[in-house]
This record gives C-alpha cells, sequence and structure tokens, in this order.
C-alpha cells in the first residue's frame, strides 16, 4: 500500500486535543452525495503517518450524537484516500472494574439507535456486509501495542452499547444494559461503524469512561455541580489518556492496515443487487466506496 491515509475522527473531548497533535495541518472543504461532514477536514501529520481528521459533533460541539451526518463523515474520509480509522468518544461505565478515567477499545457493539441513517447504498441496491466482529482486529491491537507503553489504564475489549439519545438511560435501562452483556454505552459508535465497513475501511474505537452509568447510585451528599466537576475532571483525564494512545500508535512506523486485511474486502461477497438493476448514476456516485 502506498502512503495509506489514517482517518481519525474526534469525539466529545478529544477533537481539539487531536488537531493540535497535527503537524502541517491544511484544512479541506468537503461535499458529499450525503451532505457535509461535520467539519472541514483537517490532512497534514502525526509521527510516522498522514492523517485526516474530522470533528464528530462539528466546530463548537455543534451537532448532538443524532444529528451527526455520519454518511457525510465516512464517505468524505474515503474520498480523500483513507484506508482506516481511528475513532474516539465519550462514554458511561456499565463495570466497577472499568473506571472513570480508563480506555476502552471495544470489540463489539448493542445497536439501540434508530433515526440514523445506517447504510450508504440504500438508492443503490441490497447491500448486506459482514459485521459479526465490528472493529479491526489488527487495528485494535496496533493500538493495545501502543497503550502498553503508556501510563492508564486501557482495557483491550468491551462490548458498547451505543443508544440514540441525545437524552442518558434511565436506570431500569442502565440495568438491563448490563444484563445485556454491555460494558460501557454511548450515542455516537453507530452507524459509524457500520458506514466505515459498508466504505471498505478497517475502523477502530478508542473509548473513553466519563463515569459510572445511572446504574450506580451517586452520593446523595454531594451536589450535583461538585458531580458535574468531577465528570468532566475524569473526561479531561481520559482525554489526555487517549491523545497520548492515538500519538504513541502513529508514532510506530509499522503499517496500521493493509489490502489484505478483510476490512478492506467487505463488498466482495456483500452486493446482491445485479448491476443492470442498479441506477448507473448512483453507482457512479457512490464509486468511491468502491474503491
Amino acid at each position: 500500500m502506498r502512503n495509506p491515509i489514517i482517518g481519525l475522527i474526534g469525539g466529545t473531548g478529544l477533537g481539539d486535543a487531536l488537531a493540535e497533535q497535527i503537524q502541517d495541518a491544511v484544512s479541506k472543504e468537503m461535499d458529499t452525495p450525503f451532505g457535509r461532514p461535520s467539519a472541514p477536514v483537517l490532512l497534514g501529520r502525526i509521527g510516522a503517518h498522514r492523517v485526516a481528521f474530522l470533528n464528530r459533533h462539528g466546530t463548537g460541539h455543534r451537532f448532538n450524537p443524532s444529528r451527526v451526518p455520519y454518511a457525510a463523515n465516512l464517505f468524505a474520509l474515503k474520498s480523500l484516500g483513507v484506508t482506516a480509522v481511528i475513532a474516539s468518544g465519550a462514554v458511561g461505565s456499565l463495570r466497577e472494574t472499568i473506571h472513570p478515567g480508563h480506555l476502552v477499545l471495544p470489540d463489539q457493539f448493542i445497536d439501540k439507535t434508530w433515526r440514523r441513517q445506517t447504510s450508504f447504498f440504500d438508492d443503490l441496491g441490497a447491500v448486506h456486509v459482514e459485521f459479526s466482529h465490528p472493529c479491526c482486529a489488527r487495528l485494535r491491537e496496533r493500538l493495545m501495542v501502543a497503550a502498553e507503553q503508556i501510563q492508564t489504564v486501557t482495557h483491550s475489549d468491551g462490548t458498547y452499547v451505543c443508544m440514540e439519545g441525545p437524552q442518558f438511560s434511565t436506570q431500569a435501562e442502565s440495568l438491563m444494559h448490563r444484563a445485556w452483556g454491555g460494558d460501557v454505552i454511548g450515542m455516537t459508535a453507530l452507524p459509524e461503524a457500520k458506514l466505515a465497513r459498508e466504505a471498505q475501511l478497517c475502523y477502530a474505537l478508542v473509548a473513553l469512561v466519563s463515569d459510572y452509568d445511572c446504574w450506580r447510585e451517586h452520593d446523595s451528599t454531594v451536589e450535583k455541580q461538585t458531580l458535574l466537576q468531577e465528570i468532566i475532571g475524569n473526561l479531561n483525564q481520559a482525554t489526555q489518556n487517549a491523545a497520548a494512545l492515538i500519538e504513541k500508535t502513529l508514532q510506530s512506523d509499522r503499517a496500521l492496515c493493509d489490502e489484505n486485511c478483510a476490512c478492506r474486502k467487505s463488498l466482495e461477497l456483500a452486493v446482491w443487487t445485479k448491476p443492470d438493476a442498479m441506477d448507473p448514476a448512483t453507482r457512479r456516485r457512490l464509486s468511491p466506496l468502491f474503491e
């Protein structure tokens, strides 16, 4: 693979921290068949790798999780030549052993979203990608190797429950998510990971734990403002940890993915609609996804 570009999607807390690490940054306005992405894409370099950075929630945290233009974001990155995506996002912990400030590299998702565009191909035909293992194992391995070189606790796997939001869970829902086997809960990993798979991109997520979800009772003697400041402090700590992890990963000269990865061939057996039944103009608009 020649000079691959690594896509970086910054979530709550990490957007500004990642953007500050990019050397020789150039801002590029984009448009796609799915509209404009959340923000201009920053092109540059971190360590040994060329990167394309996109702030998921937009400048000033404009988009709530239900309104993020996920399809435009992933299409824009793919169009720029991105081959792998390292995303980040704040989560609540569903487990005592996953403490605020820790990082988690999820390997599984439970999708509870319902308001979002989940596929690029609705207007093209029937496309069914394999999604049993939603994150790229090789990319997660590279992140875990880097995690062993920094001073933070990083959990090498976990199940991420993705809820619709923008409201948080009820306590009954939170207890249900624990019973389902969820380890963390957030609002942004899906359909992002599904669209990455449809775009034939390797995808991994660094989850930043800001607090325990509401299954765990807060101390009733602590004021709400104090609790909020504690959560913000946890998120700031997790942000610093995640920025260090991603920077350490990108400092390595080793390739983070290659064309032999199954993620990069996800459309080979996925398209069920016959070519002569597809609209040629739609096929042309979506051509970057097949490259």
